[in-house]
């Protein structure tokens, strides 16, 4: 969610914190702040702004800041208080003294902060945030590191804190639990940030902070320490993406140029996972024993990641035989799941700290179950509680609406469930050869569809005036319908939902009529007669069909208003090809529309809060 980061060093700190902190405007937009500590006379400066960075840019022009070398940024994705000026970040307490930013929830606070205005303190937000600067003032004896360490005790939630005291112009604290943040280590100069990409200009050299750890930065050293104040000896990681992969590079923004990446992407991990009729899942080698005892699979994730593990419920049990549910995270350990010994339980991320599926592992692991997560980033929360890391290596993805991590997800499930058929045996060899060989090719039919982006253009913004869209899709493509709509209502704010297209009839074709638009994703597959007649039964409404087909499949014309074309494939890798031409149908739409493609309204890349 909301993106912290601070500096202490030799540079001066508000213009660097400001460039920082664009880079991490993807976690969030709602409103933005800076806060220092001017060097000499120990006073603390403030400045925020509602709405984007660029609203509190444009206010340092006509109020700059003094020169200082220590202060902690924040760009906010609301959950307690309204967006406005008074709740952005940072806040402090009521001595000025002491400023904090604060990434993740507080669920106690009502009550902390009931007890604080019995003894005085005056609040001035509606945050929960604001509840934490009042507990370090009201602990603080000129011992910074030691307010942070009592007040954190008190705290229930999650939360990555950035925390400064005039008192203390040459510290700066950090700390952690269920939130990211990591340290970056520079030369005469120390940073913190929720993510990589607004400190990689600045060093390659980072710390992942681990749940329950904080930190004491100067300029020159970094202490880690666990919430009980004992010594850590923290791991320093060396990030290996470039600083291109965080910049648009000539792209008109992010999500386009995330889009063009997959190709890449997906010929990496062929590239890295298949070796001639083999492939390789090294990650998973010391799980042999229990992947072939496990009598069931459960998988966990949210959002973009759900919707590929219900393509990978289909793939998996396809190849394996193995059954599988698929869960919304957020609603896994509410319903008293049945898992045990033989369970392996899935977690999807992209960022590997989405809050709801990483209490959903912790909650799986205490059943007994075995964890295998798929995430994009190194170290985090969820890859560090989990028995086998899969990683899809596709680099940062920096729009809001997932492409290439959906992508690179997708292909690794293909990849498990092929290992998961070689292992059980209970499906022939050359099934599964017939998957892996035809996988080896979709990079470069990621290339040739990319070349007609121009033709899925045109027919996005001729359908860009609909008020509501339809997608349907059957067995493996059910999950690709589902994602389309998501693409296009979290970009385009259009309303947009995803059936089985054998759903239609019980309920949602009375929304057909000529004011929709209906996604019909009909490749070559099993299930396409039955789809034609879906699409018929459309067209009988007067419903405007947007038909995604098999090249070669000339027949569907005469059903569908406008065809957009994937490449042959094997039937199962399908959902892989459909989902190219459905991001760019968002894309396009979105565009259209005047929408902000790369950060649309109340979302979040990162959701790090229940």
């Amino acid at each position: 969610m909301c993106g912290i980061v601070g500096y202490i060093g030799d540079k001066k700190a508000p213009p660097l914190l400001i460039d920082a902190l664009k880079k991490l405007e993807y976690r969030g937009y709602d409103s933005s702040g800076v806060g220092i500590v001017v060097p000499g006379d120990g006073n603390i400066v403030l400045r925020k702004a509602h709405g984007k960075i660029q609203n509190l840019q444009n206010l340092l022009r006509s109020k700059p800041f003094p020169d200082s070398s220590l202060g902690i940024s924040h760009t906010r994705w609301a959950t307690h208080g309204v967006p406005n000026k008074v709740n952005a970040h940072p806040h402090r307490d009521c001595t000025g003294k002491i400023l904090i930013v604060h990434n993740g929830i507080i669920e106690n606070y009502e009550s902390l902060k009931a007890a604080l205005q019995k003894k005085g303190h005056k609040f001035v937000s509606d945050t929960d945030t604001e509840v934490i600067a009042h507990l370090i003032e009201s602990h603080y004896k000129k011992d910074l590191l030691a307010a942070v360490q009592k007040t954190i005790k008190q705290l229930k939630g999650a939360f990555a804190l950035g925390v400064i005291c005039s008192d203390h112009p040459d510290t700066l604290i950090a700390a952690r639990i269920g939130s990211p943040l990591i340290i970056g280590l520079g030369k005469n100069e120390n940073f913190i940030a929720s993510d990589v990409p607004a400190i990689l200009e600045h060093t390659r050299k980072v710390i992942y902070l681990k749940d329950g750890q904080m930190a004491k930065l100067s300029k020159d050293n970094v202490e880690v320490f666990t919430f009980a104040g004992k010594s850590v000896k923290p791991k320093i990681d060396k990030v290996t993406f470039s600083l291109d992969a965080v910049q648009k590079q000539g792209y008109a923004h992010f999500m386009l140029k995330e889009m063009h990446e997959q190709s890449d992407v997906l010929k990496q991990m062929v590239q890295k996972r298949i070796k001639g009729n083999t492939f390789h899942l090294e990650e998973l080698s010391t799980l042999d024993k229990e992947l072939k005892n496990i009598t069931n699979i459960i998988i966990v994730a949210c959002g973009t990641a759900y919707h590929a593990g219900l393509v990978g419920k289909y793939v998996i049990e396809a190849l394996s035989g193995i059954p599988v549910t698929v869960d919304v995270s957020s609603e896994f350990r509410y319903r008293n799941p049945i898992v045990g010994k033989k369970t392996l339980v899935m977690a999807v991320s992209q960022s590997g700290e989405t809050a709801d599926t990483l209490a959903a592992i912790k909650e799986a692991k205490a059943k007994g179950a075995k964890i295998v997560s798929i995430c994009n980033v190194i170290g985090s929360s969820i890859a560090r509680e989990s028995d086998g890391v899969l990683y899809t290596h596709a680099g940062p993805e920096i729009g809001v609406a997932s492409t290439k991590a959906y992508t690179a997800q997708l292909c690794m499930f293909y990849l498990i469930a092929a290992k998961l058929g070689v292992v059980r045996g209970v499906v022939a060899k050359k099934d599964i050869d017939n998957v892996i060989q035809a996988l080896k090719h979709i990079p470069a039919l990621y290339k040739k569809m990319l070349k007609t982006k121009n033709a899925i253009a045109r027919v996005a913004r001729s359908n860009a005036h609909f008020g509501c869209f339809l997608f349907l899709g059957r067995n493996v493509n059910y999950p690709s319908a589902m994602e389309g709509a998501l693409k296009l209502k979290e970009i385009s704010y259009i309303p947009a939902e995803g059936y089985a297209a054998g759903e239609m009839k019980h309920g949602p074709i009375a929304l057909i009529d000529e004011y929709r638009a209906v996604v019909c994703i009909a490749p070559e597959s099993d299930t396409y007669e039955k789809m034609i007649s879906n699409i018929q039964e459309i067209r009988s409404r007067k419903g405007k069909v947007i038909a995604i087909a098999t090249e070669g499949d000339e027949a569907i014309k005469k059903h569908a208003t406008h065809v957009l074309y994937v490449p042959k494939t094997h039937k199962l890798l399908t959902p892989l090809l459909v989902a190219l031409p459905l991001q760019l149908i968002a894309y396009y739409i979105s565009v259209k529309r005047g929408c902000d493609v790369d950060q649309p309204r109340n979302l979040a890349k990162s959701v790090t809060v229940e």
